[in-house]
């Protein structure tokens, strides 16, 4: 299947929709069942202790699925998290942008199910794992 959304339709749907977070995160990458998303990581996203916040590394996990969604489908933007199991592994950064590697292992009709790993900005060994799935509307 190929994309129904290029990049930039990808972005501006996010612009539209969610402009309260839209400036957080950039696209790096969008290919089909594929996007690479960054965090970029400003004084909002901190927790105490120089490390970036789990809701924070949770919102780029959820975010990423959801762009990667849209790309796949079209600008269907009520598609809607059903599930997210999240491991975090290592403690990032705080000064540091984070990146999202995520890849989508079903696309159904009804059902998407990506698998996302996060790493700190230039850092070869993820800072967390997550799996979600997202319901699409009909």
């Amino acid at each position: 299947m190929p994309l129904k959304m290029t990049h930039d339709e990808v972005a501006a749907l996010l612009d539209r929709e969610f402009p309260q977070v839209s400036a957080h995160f950039t696209i790096e990458e969008l290919e089909e069942m594929r996007i690479r998303v960054r965090l970029n990581v400003g004084e909002a996203h901190l927790r105490p202790g120089g490390t970036v916040s789990g809701p924070s590394i949770f919102a780029l996990a959820d975010v990423a699925v959801y762009m990667a969604v849209l790309g796949m489908i079209g600008p269907k933007s009520l598609a809607v998290t059903t599930n997210c199991s999240i491991d975090f592994m290592r403690k990032p950064a705080a000064e540091t942008d984070l990146i999202a590697d995520c890849r989508l292992l079903k696309l159904g009709r009804a059902l998407a199910v990506g698998d996302v790993l996060i790493f700190s900005e230039g850092v070869g060994t993820p800072v967390a794992r997550a799996s979600l799935t997202y319901s699409i509307p009909p």
